[in-house]
């Protein structure tokens, strides 16, 4: 091995500080509505020899996308043919701006490749927007059906909480008529969130967020948060001892007195790359110190 100069040594540790520094920054700058909540992939897969479905659903991911920028639901149909048209729509919850909606948005098509192929129906739901799409002809299901649910791992105990979430529930219920399909609100630490479907109306609205609402105080019990996402509505809510985080969105999410069993791991993964990225950092910096001593020693021995 050859002499390393210090200010090549110096250069090294620079390139290795930098690459860590944009793996903790790629870790750290994905916003939290961009989180996976579930995916929902029919089982039959898509029978397209003549290419028609597969030209349908790519301009209807194009719809979608271009729509995300102007409104926060849109709803379209391509094909060249009734038989072989695609039905799809994106919403996003209503409290993302038109720049957050698109950001969200924009990563749904790929997203729905990569975890379900091509199958007749398809459904991702992120933290603040979901795609569906349906061919024609695709059996249809309730609005009621309950597609995913998640409850907090911890319990409330001897705080009254119970009674607070409910009084929040009803409160965010009513809140949700009168916001034409979506409502978001703090109660005595409880947060509460619910959004209907674009496309349904202010009654339907109200029966789909009781029905939720119904299963989240059966489901969940006094566990610390929840959600609940039916065919066409969700509603979550979280409790914070300590007060609801002043934030953009105190949505339920890993890290926080809310956090869920399925969205937990998230927490960890940060804290685990943080510890790699500093770990690494350091034992770059211990090798190019003693790179530098062995250069050091060796020219010693060297003038001898």
């Amino acid at each position: 091995m050859g002499f390393y100069s210090l200010k090549q040594l110096l250069l090294l540790y620079i390139i290795i500080m930098a690459l860590f520094s944009d793996l903790k920054l790629a870790k750290s700058s994905s916003p939290e509505y961009t989180n996976l909540i579930y995916k929902g992939c029919a089982r039959q897969r898509l029978s397209d020899p003549s290419g028609l479905y597969s030209q349908a659903l790519s301009a209807m991911y194009g719809l979608l996308v271009t729509q995300s920028t102007k409104t926060r639901f849109y709803k379209t149909t391509t094909g060249t043919t009734s038989q072989t048209s695609v039905t799809g729509l994106f919403q996003c919850r209503g409290d993302l701006s038109n720049n957050d909606c698109y950001n969200c948005v924009s990563r749904l098509p790929v997203l729905s490749g990569k975890l379900c192929g091509k199958t007749i129906a398809a459904r991702v739901q992120l933290s603040g927007c979901y795609l569906l799409y349906e061919i024609s002809g695709f059996a249809q299901i309730s609005g009621m059906e309950l597609l995913f649910k998640t409850c907090g791992k911890n319990n409330v105990v001897g705080t009254g909480f119970e009674q607070r979430r409910d009084t929040a529930f009803g409160v965010m219920q009513n809140g949700v008529v009168q916001g034409h399909g979506f409502y978001a609100t703090t109660y005595e630490s409880v947060y509460v969130l619910g959004q209907c479907e674009g496309d349904i109306g202010d009654s339907d609205c109200s029966g789909c967020i009781k029905n939720a609402l119904q299963r989240a105080q059966v489901e969940c019990g006094s566990s610390i948060s929840g959600q609940i996402y039916l065919h066409k509505c969700f509603v979550g809510y979280s409790f914070y001892p300590n007060g609801v985080p002043k934030r953009s969105s105190p949505y339920p999410s890993s890290g926080s007195s809310g956090s869920s069993s399925s969205s937990s791991s998230s927490g960890t993964t940060g804290k685990t790359v943080a510890i790699i990225v500093g770990g690494t950092a350091g034992v770059g910096f211990l090798v190019i110190c003693l790179l530098f001593v062995k250069n050091l020693m060796k020219k010693k021995y060297d003038d001898y």
